[in-house]
This record gives structure tokens, C-alpha cells and sequence, in this order.
């Protein structure tokens, strides 16, 4: 690993850490690439914001050709990954993305229900591409519990 990205890695795991340390309940959801977007990795921290819940996404990449700027769509659905249900919450009012100096894109959004109704309830979180790049989903991520460490 080049040291650059060590040092990426690094500050990557210490705010993750910093975030499960808070007064605040946070969770991390892996979101896995869809056969559009191969080989791409992702992540998004939910966290407690009184009644809403915050989301912070990184992802590594997206599919090629995916116009500039890039636009992302994000949704919380009912079901999961493998038996996918229902639009539940849309978080679309923007869909703007910042690119990163590592390999990657992050952007934010947040959703009007509380953490622990996400938590057990049964849903995941979907990103999918503006229209004009083919309107799919390249990323998908069930939210769960997290056992007590």
C-alpha cells in the first residue's frame, strides 16, 4: 500500500472511530457495487439527528462515462438488497457530489426519521445515476443493527 493511501486509511478509520465514540448513535452501512458498477467500493455513516437521520456517503467510483458534474440519486427502500421493496424515503432535493483527492466521491444527505426506526424496521440504502447516465443502481447497502461491541 502506497503511503499516501495509508495515510488515507488512517484518517478514514479514525473518523469512523470518532463518530462510534459519540453521544450520538451512529452506524456504518457497506454499500456493495452493482454488476454496473464492478469492482467500485462504498460506504455510508447513518447518524442520530433528533427526529432525522443524517447519511455521509463515500464511494470509490462510478460507471464509466457518467457525465461531469457527477449526479447522484439516493433512496431508502423497504426490504432488502436481495428482496428489494418500496421507495420508503427519497433524498433527492440535491444531488450534487464532491470529488475527492483520493479516488472516490462523498456527498450528504439526510432523511426526516429517527436512526432507531431505520434500525428496526427492514430497509437498505440505494444509489443510482442520473437519467441521463442510465438511470441504474450501482450501489446497495442493508441497514442493521450492530451488535454491541
Amino acid at each position: 500500500m502506497k503511503p499516501r493511501h495509508s495515510l488515507v486509511a488512517l484518517m478514514v478509520s479514525a473518523s469512523l472511530f470518532g463518530c462510534a465514540t459519540s453521544s450520538n448513535q451512529s452506524v456504518s452501512v457497506t454499500l456493495v457495487a452493482t454488476r454496473q458498477n464492478t469492482g467500485q467500493i462504498g460506504n455510508v455513516a447513518l447518524s442520530a439527528w433528533d427526529q432525522q437521520t443524517g447519511l455521509s456517503f463515500f464511494i470509490s467510483g462510478v460507471p464509466g462515462g457518467a457525465a461531469l458534474p457527477l449526479r447522484l440519486y439516493s433512496f431508502i427502500n423497504k426490504g432488502s438488497c436481495q428482496n428489494p421493496g418500496p421507495v420508503a424515503y427519497a433524498m433527492n432535493d440535491r444531488v450534487n457530489t464532491e470529488r475527492q483527492p483520493i479516488r472516490g466521491w462523498t456527498f450528504s444527505r439526510s432523511v426526516p426519521v429517527a436512526l432507531p426506526v431505520l434500525l428496526t424496521g427492514e430497509y437498505h440504502v440505494v444509489v443510482r445515476t442520473a437519467a441521463t447516465d442510465g438511470n441504474v443502481d450501482i450501489f446497495c447497502g442493508d441497514i442493521k443493527q450492530q451488535a454491541p461491541a
